[in-house]
């Protein structure tokens, strides 16, 4: 697994703020969501996903307050038939374990495989929350300076209606 310090150090190098909070092991959306700091901050889902063939792979962002599934989110992406990804897969690409994934774990995607599909209204968001390569912590972040790592950290990328 790659760490918490590269997350921290790929977002001072591009100039982003963040708040850390430190909380128990929280690998499920529903565990997070009480370790939630919610002042205007959205909780957000990531959900890593291969196509059929296994040689793509797809990282969903999206408000954790809307469910979706996984018929719906093939339907919106047009990728053909998706599956959640492996946990081997998941290292690989992501270098987390499971309920680690988050935006942040882009930092580790060098080779930039992974597409980038996130919820246009996550831009309507004032802050958003993610985990920094580890569940057993938070990190908040202004939309402003998600815009600035989506745009910096060479994923292909794309903004959809996903509800």
């Amino acid at each position: 697994m790659r760490g918490q310090q590269q997350v921290y150090d790929y977002l001072s190098g591009q100039g982003i703020e963040f708040d850390y909070y430190e909380h128990p092991e929280a690998p499920t959306i529903e565990i997070a969501a009480q370790y939630y700091r919610g002042e205007g901050t959205v909780l957000c889902k990531n959900l890593f996903f291969r196509n059929h063939k296994g040689n793509k792979h797809y990282l969903v962002i999206m408000d954790a307050r809307h469910n979706m599934d996984i018929h719906d989110i093939e339907h919106k992406l047009h990728q053909g038939k998706l599956s959640f990804a492996s946990p081997e897969r998941m290292m690989k690409y992501l270098g987390v374990r499971p309920g680690s994934v988050s935006l942040f774990t882009l930092v580790n995607d060098v080779n930039h495989e992974v597409i980038l599909f996130i919820d246009r209204k996550l831009l309507e968001a004032e802050k958003v929350s993610f985990h920094p390569n580890d569940n057993t912590a938070s990190l908040v972040i202004s939309r402003d300076d998600m815009v600035k790592f989506i745009n910096g950290i060479g994923n292909q990328y794309e903004y959809m209606d996903l509800y």
